[in-house]
């Protein structure tokens, strides 16, 4: 009878929970912290916001000085901040503060009148689905049309005073704000206007008093945003028979070559937008302080 071969005994674990796990070979990376400074629509300190602003705005300064410093461009195509400058000074005493004061009274006009008729217009597209079939198509298809393209059926229509020159900004200005408007006043949550229903308001009660209150903010902005667009209009504004203001020196300082004069008065158009874009967006702040408070 054959014998069955002994069995070895095998050391077992005191206690299986007590095995150490595996050490890793390498020890993990630390967690990556993001800077606060690259927050996703997170508010930054006064300070750096302002140092960051000024440094866009002096590079290209800085880099402009850079290329006439190294005298590769001819004066007559690139003129250096120091000749702008001298310009400017000139320009002062041949009536500077008149010219900037005709632009600016032709802007605004042109931009008030386009406000005044495409804020009701745009509410009522944004409003009605009836009231946008009729009227965006046809919006869509003029606002396509460059604006210069005008300029010689507004002397037509409207001769070449200073009602053409308002005119030209009014139409540059007048059709993409029509529709900005509108969809403004389409992004109100329709939850709003349902808990209006609700209670019992009308139809125009519910645009009184709700769509309305509701797209204000953004309709500030759509109006600061299109004060920008009538600037850009002003040089082909008054390409109409005029004789004063930013636009008509730029116009008479290319046929004379003065590079110089053509750069500051791109400058100070420039410049004007800047502070009527800052005054408008300080509006913005004090009218709807809730929105800024990161």
């Amino acid at each position: 009878m054959s014998k069955s071969p002994p069995s070895i005994a095998l050391p077992l674990a005191a206690n299986a929970d007590s095995v150490a796990p595996p050490k890793p070979l390498t020890d993990p990376a630390p967690a990556v912290v993001p800077s606060p400074l690259f927050a996703l629509r997170q508010g930054i300190p006064a300070s750096v916001y302002w140092g960051l602003a000024a440094v866009g705005l002096l590079a290209p300064i800085a880099l402009w000085m850079l290329a006439v410093a190294s005298g590769r461009v001819e004066p007559v195509f690139l003129p250096g901040p120091a000749q702008v400058i001298e310009r400017v000074q000139m320009w002062w005493v041949d009536g500077l503060l008149g010219d900037i004061g005709i632009s600016t009274m032709r802007v605004v006009v042109g931009w008030a009148l386009a406000s005044l008729i495409a804020l009701p217009l745009g509410l009522l597209i944004g409003s009605w689905r009836v009231v946008q079939a009729l009227l965006e198509p046809m919006m869509d298809f003029i606002r396509y049309m460059p604006a210069v393209a005008f300029v010689p059926l507004v002397m037509v229509w409207v001769g070449i005073d200073e009602g053409a020159k308002v005119a030209i900004i009014f139409i540059g200005t007048f059709f993409p704000m029509v529709l900005m408007v509108a969809e403004d006043t389409r992004r109100v949550p329709m939850a709003q206007i349902e808990a209006a229903q609700t209670m019992g308001a009308t139809r125009w009660e519910i645009v009184e008093k709700v769509i309305l209150p509701s797209a204000k903010p953004a309709l500030l902005d759509t109006l600061r945003v299109n004060m920008g667009c009538a600037w850009t209009y002003l040089v082909v504004a008054e390409l109409v028979a005029a004789n004063s203001g930013l636009g008509y020196s730029i116009l008479k300082a290319q046929r004379f070559l003065q590079t110089d004069k053509i750069f500051a008065g791109i400058l100070i158009i420039g410049l004007i937008g800047l502070v009527i874009d800052q005054l408008l967006r300080l509006a913005h702040r004090k009218a709807f302080p809730y929105m800024h408070t990161r």
